[in-house]
């Protein structure tokens, strides 16, 4: 069955095609993004959600989205979805920030040359009839310092383009290395010598606890004097009181935003001031970052829902279409690992740690995690995933750790995974062969070869003469074909291991049968997901 996608916001003719060409079913209805009880009652039909801005997906509306398995912004932000509830609930959230990158640095170094020149206010004296030429006398930008807080992508091409203004450019980013900033023709400054020198700053950084209120009323009072100050990155960076006082103290020669702490700002401190030049949000509005970004985001939804691939996703880690062909293998066999262990523990977990060896040890340990993690999380609930796992793992205080390493055995590459409780110590390992199945090669440290089958039945027993009788006997006997019958010991005479691949789960009377001839201090049966 195809899966079905939502499109509750304005998307392009283009983006909805190609949903329907990639064999996915479409419905298009842009009036849904401002009617919630719409939304919420018929939003549990869907696989995926396309939305922009005018849609609010709240804990409420994901209650209702029973089968949702991703919510696509068209666009960077997406402050119109709770990512909370859609991680806990198991929904992928991804956004489009590279299709308006370009539009949006545009309109920074635009906003730059308006305040730098006083553009609006001298057309709007103009087109008064007046002719105050004398009054609008603005500054250059060559040869100024730019100050850049946040050089990532958007960051980065506004430093490109300074440059090419002949500005001097210093830029503030934990993130960014000397190398990179090197190469990028700009000088790594901590923010205070940013504030102390720039005779711009120009921001570019998501809203997060760490970079709310970067410029601080604090932070202000460190700037150059006659500085002037850009925000076309997020509402909320600037304390925006602090500015206007600062302005009109004349500290501050002049401002340009296009993003307010409080939107649709229909009232703000920096409304009306001289030399301030605002606008309504319009960093990616243009036609060809719109139509960009809307072809992204279906592209993206389609990849994950036809090939798993994720991409510019905010709660999970990212996995390339080409990624989820090569590692489609390791993820399952990461899941199985995961659910084997999840299935053999009672006691409450206090950490996992993840061994990858080999060629999966290059691969992206980030998604895998997020498979073992969900494997062990799905005996306690059926309906975890990769994006709600780790959710549950921080709030229930689950330490998860990863080693990687070079190949240091017979294998190309494995994992092992081992689960530290109160009382023990688990671990299992597994490998993938050639043909692309995950196969157990090793359980409790003892070494073993075993096929992955969807009913599984493992015992613990002394290497004694008579268990090979004893599970055959009572498969045998109770009409439970073994497709596959593996045993592994620790040494000759000591602990010893069977793990039996059966065509049906093993009822009741047979694991009683087996209890009772005493040879076994474990009998387990377990289920896997082999789909």
């Amino acid at each position: 069955m195809a899966p079905k996608v939502l499109i509750s916001d304005k998307l392009s003719n283009a983006a909805v095609q190609i949903f329907k060409d990639r064999g996915i079913d479409v419905d298009f209805m842009p009036e849904l993004g401002k009617d919630k009880e719409k939304l919420a009652e018929i939003i549990g039909n869907y696989d995926g959600l396309a939305i922009r801005s005018a849609t609010k997906v709240t804990e409420k509306i994901l209650e209702s989205a029973t089968n949702l398995k991703v919510i696509g912004r068209a666009g960077i932000g997406v402050d119109n979805v709770d990512k909370e509830a859609a991680s806990k609930k198991g929904v992928i959230v991804m956004n489009t920030p590279f299709g308006n990158m370009i539009t949006t640095a545009e309109h920074a170094i635009a906003m730059m040359f308006a305040v730098a020149r006083q553009i609006p206010e001298a057309s709007a004296s103009t087109h008064a009839g007046k002719w105050e030429k004398s009054k609008f006398m603005g500054v250059e930008l060559t040869a100024k310092t730019l100050g850049v807080i946040g050089a990532g992508n958007i960051g980065g091409i506004v430093c490109d383009r300074a440059r090419g203004l002949r500005m001097k450019v210093v830029a503030y980013d934990p993130f960014l290395s000397n190398d990179k900033a090197e190469k990028m023709g700009v000088e790594k400054v901590e923010l205070d010598e940013l504030l102390a020198r720039a005779d711009f700053i120009t921001l570019h950084v998501p809203l997060t606890d760490g970079t709310r209120n970067i410029l601080s009323r604090e932070n202000l009072q460190k700037t150059k004097k006659g500085v002037r100050i850009i925000n076309c990155a997020r509402g909320g960076l600037v304390d925006e009181e602090a500015l206007a006082d600062m302005l009109k103290s004349g500290h501050v020669a002049g401002a340009a935003f296009d993003v307010f702490s409080v939107e649709p700002a229909t009232e703000n401190p920096l409304f009306n001031l001289p030399n301030v030049v605002c606008t309504p949000h319009l960093g990616a509005a243009t036609t060809e970052a719109q139509e960009n970004v809307a072809l992204q985001v279906a592209e993206q939804m389609s990849n994950y829902l036809l090939d798993g691939a994720v991409e510019n996703a905010l709660n999970m880690p990212s996995m390339t279409a080409e990624e989820a062909k090569v590692m489609g293998p390791w993820v399952k066999l990461a899941g199985h690992l995961g659910s084997f262990i999840g299935q053999m523990t009672d006691e409450p977990i206090k950490a996992i740690n993840i061994l990858y060896d080999g060629v999966v040890a290059d691969m992206n340990l980030a998604a895998l995690n997020c498979a073992v993690v969900a494997g062990i999380m799905s005996r306690a609930n059926p309906d975890v995933n990769m994006v709600s796992a780790p959710v549950i793992a921080k709030e229930r205080g689950i330490k998860i750790s990863t080693t990687n390493q070079d190949k240091s055995g017979a294998f190309d590459g494995y994992v092992k995974v081992t689960v530290v409780t109160g009382k023990r110590e688990r671990s299992v390992a597994g490998t993938c062969f050639s043909d692309g199945k995950p196969r157990f090669i090793q359980i409790k440290g003892i070494n073993i070869d075993a096929e992955v089958g969807a009913h599984m039945l493992y015992t613990t027993n002394e290497d004694v003469p008579g268990i090979i009788g004893a599970l055959g006997g009572s498969m045998g006997k109770h009409g439970v074909n073994i497709a596959n019958f593996t045993l592994g010991r620790a040494k000759a005479g000591g602990e010893a291991i069977a793990l039996l691949y059966l065509d049906a789960a093993p009822a009741a009377p047979v694991l009683s049968e087996l209890a009772a001839t005493g040879l076994f201090q474990q009998i387990k049966p377990l289920e896997f997901d082999v789909a």
